[in-house]
């Protein structure tokens, strides 16, 4: 991909694993900056690191300091507190010329919906206080001028080493049993391909709405089963969730903002890619 060494990209969570494969994915093409929660020693060695806690902390000390012309936020924790920092964050974007905030969001923007796949221009609606959450957060940013945010929609984002990945490996170890959901239809994606992904809309300065989930559906249990298959565990206990009787879809598709079929991935990409 092209060079931009011009943008000064800050990533707000680099601490996690999302914010850290995307920040390993950038800082070679970027003056790239991250903020982690955490006190490892590891993160304080790297001076393109700042320490900041959101429950307590101001962001404008760190946005003054960076002069950030991309800001990446994949914060998590008090949602409250989340909201007031985001609430700045919307403030600087909005009064720096040159400064883009590209939003992670989920799939649960929809979660109130279920008999069909979601798409950029759907309308948002959630049943779930973390959705609604989401929701509350992309309506924030929608208030810049258009050419200044990137709204990114996530589904389950899987991948070596992810808290899912890790989560199913315990279970497993400890004899406990993966809860499965059979009637949930859904989309995935690995952080390596979101990096990429967001790498590409940096790059090509794009704005609006993004569905990054791999361009085919797989149910849960299923998908979960052949991960497991995949990493040749036995004797595997289940447990089955039925949240309702009928099909279930949580799925984002992308319809008007497609991105290159290089940057676009299958479920079994996203399983090959784990093991």
């Amino acid at each position: 991909m092209a060079t931009l060494k011009k943008h000064r990209v800050l990533i707000l969570g680099v601490s996690g694993f999302l914010g850290g494969v995307i920040y390993r994915e950038l800082h070679p093409y970027f003056q790239t900056f991250g903020t982690y929660k955490t006190s490892k020693s590891v993160l304080k060695k790297n001076t393109h690191f700042y320490q900041y806690d959101f429950e307590e902390d101001d962001i404008f000390e760190i946005l003054n300091l960076i002069k950030p012309t991309i800001i990446i936020s994949s914060l998590r924790g008090n949602f409250s507190a989340q909201l007031t920092a985001h609430k700045h964050l919307y403030e600087y974007v909005n009064q720096k010329k040159g400064c883009k905030i590209i939003f992670l969001s989920s799939a649960n923007v929809f979660d109130a919906y279920s008999k069909f796949p979601s798409y950029e221009n759907d309308t948002t609606l959630s049943n779930s206080i973390y959705g609604h959450f989401k929701i509350r957060l992309e309506q924030l940013f929608l208030k810049l001028p258009a050419k200044k945010v990137a709204i990114v929609r996530l589904p389950m984002v899987f991948g070596n080493q992810s808290p899912r990945n890790n989560e199913i490996k315990l279970l497993i170890e400890l004899n406990e049993p993966i809860e499965l959901f059979p009637n949930l239809i859904m989309n995935v994606i690995t952080a390596k391909k979101v990096s990429q992904q967001l790498h590409y809309i940096i790059n090509r300065n794009k704005f609006g709405t993004f569905h990054l989930g791999s361009s085919d559906l797989v149910c849960h249990d299923d998908f979960i089963k052949e991960i497991v298959s995949k990493m040749n565990f036995i004797n595997t206990r289940y447990k089955l969730v039925y949240t309702t009787n009928d099909s279930r879809y949580l799925a984002v598709l992308p319809r008007d903002n497609k991105l290159p079929k290089h940057l676009q991935m299958k479920s079994k990409e996203v399983i090959d890619d784990m093991i």
